[in-house]
């Protein structure tokens, strides 16, 4: 499909300094324009099971959709899918995921009461879309400053939210971090949030799972996305600052950058 932007793409995971195994999944497909990235949680190795499934399914649905798109752009007689049509896109590659995640978890009961975030963006028609549901997070750097695109699925986030806590309080809660009001697989239906936000050369955006944001603060990981450096370049070091603070978790990155083709 046709598009005013290059985009360059990068993904790192790493287990991190306390976890035996990693639970995290990420996949990103340049030629689709699309990233997918989970944080399995269960017990067992039922969280990895959980974030692989999902990065595998909704993977393979999104360049389904993708594909189906770009038949459809290339077909004289089709109008071009909406914008508004790639967003249920992503809600039903959601669906898709999520009962296959429930119905694993319920006929294996090594796999009993596995989950998993999922932030997902693909880009279309000039649009950075995102699905999420869960901690996993979207950021946007541009023109020097760093905003937060997704608002966390999480007990803190909830108390926050109505005035019990605040973000600086929220922060410092380590005792309740991970406890999600909304996963994938956790039930027999799941809700994705979804969104679309005009791209711009020279946009960065991160996904990440919350072994990345628990560590490093919001300036540290703007500081690195303004810094210049190549993308993968740009992975390793959030990785080794989010280990440097400690490493609590699995860390996982996905990072695109626009650019414009008339600079290309």
């Amino acid at each position: 499909m046709t598009d005013e932007f290059t985009l360059e793409w990068a993904a790192l995971s790493d287990v991190g300094r306390k976890r035996a195994n990693n639970e995290d999944a990420v996949r990103v497909e340049p030629e689709y324009r699309l990233a997918v990235l989970a944080d399995g949680m269960g017990g067992y190795n039922a969280g990895e099971v959980a974030s692989r499934m999902t990065v595998a399914n909704v993977g393979d649905a999104l360049i389904g959709w993708v594909q189906d798109a770009a038949a459809r752009l290339a077909d004289p007689r089709g109008a071009p899918f909406t914008v508004a049509a790639a967003l249920q896109a992503l809600q039903a590659c959601a669906d898709e995921a999520n009962r296959a995640i429930f119905d694993d978890a319920n006929a294996q009961p090594e796999h009993a009461g596995m989950g998993t975030t999922l932030v997902a963006a693909l880009v279309y028609q000039g649009q950075l879309l995102i699905g999420h549901v869960g901690d996993s997070r979207a950021y946007r750097w541009r023109g020097g400053a760093l905003a937060q695109l997704t608002r966390d699925h999480s007990v803190l986030q909830a108390q926050v939210d109505v005035g019990l806590l605040t973000p600086e309080q929220a922060a410092a809660a380590w005792r309740y971090r991970g406890l999600l009001t909304r996963g994938l697989g956790v039930e027999d239906t799941v809700l994705l949030d979804t969104q679309a936000e005009p791209l711009q050369p020279g946009d960065i955006c991160l996904l990440c799972s919350d072994g990345l944001t628990d560590m490093v603060s919001d300036a540290e990981i703007a500081a690195v996305l303004g810094s210049g450096l190549p993308l993968p370049s740009m992975a390793q070091v959030l990785i080794a600052q989010a280990n440097t603070a400690g490493g609590r978790d699995n860390i996982t990155v996905a990072l695109l950058r626009a650019g414009s083709k008339e600079a290309s």
